[in-house]
């Protein structure tokens, strides 16, 4: 899955020793530039947090995995970066839409009885 926004937080490093070695944990919070905007915290772990520096108010695409896991009867989720893109004026992310379904045109649309031309309709009926 890909996401694409500006990192608002970086939150601080975390890190320690398990039984498979030292390990370290970098959060950051992303919002997205939609109409209603979202904020995600996603996760870099490890070496992603060398390959991957991030500075507040980039714009970025992160490519994640979402995981969850119970411990003692509650369930946490993950957000876990793979890749991140790091978006310039020149390279801005892409936006795919689908091709399943074409764009809204009701001027064309001949089932809802509305002219072709360009008439101004100012009587709706609700």
């Amino acid at each position: 899955m890909e996401i694409s926004g500006k990192i608002i937080a970086v939150l601080p490093l975390q890190s320690g020793q398990g039984k498979n070695g030292l390990w370290r944990s970098q959060d950051y919070v992303l919002e997205t530039s939609d109409q209603y905007p979202k904020k995600v915290c996603f996760n870099l772990f490890n070496d992603k947090i060398d390959k991957f520096p991030m500075a507040l108010n980039e714009m970025v695409t992160v490519s994640f995995d979402i995981e969850s896991r119970e411990y003692s009867g509650r369930w946490y989720t993950t957000i876990r970066a793979w890749n991140v893109k790091k978006n310039t004026e020149d390279n801005p992310a892409e936006v795919v839409q689908s091709s399943e379904i074409p764009p809204f045109s009701a001027t064309k649309h001949p089932s809802f009885g509305l002219p072709d031309d360009s008439e101004n309709i100012t009587d709706l009926p609700f």
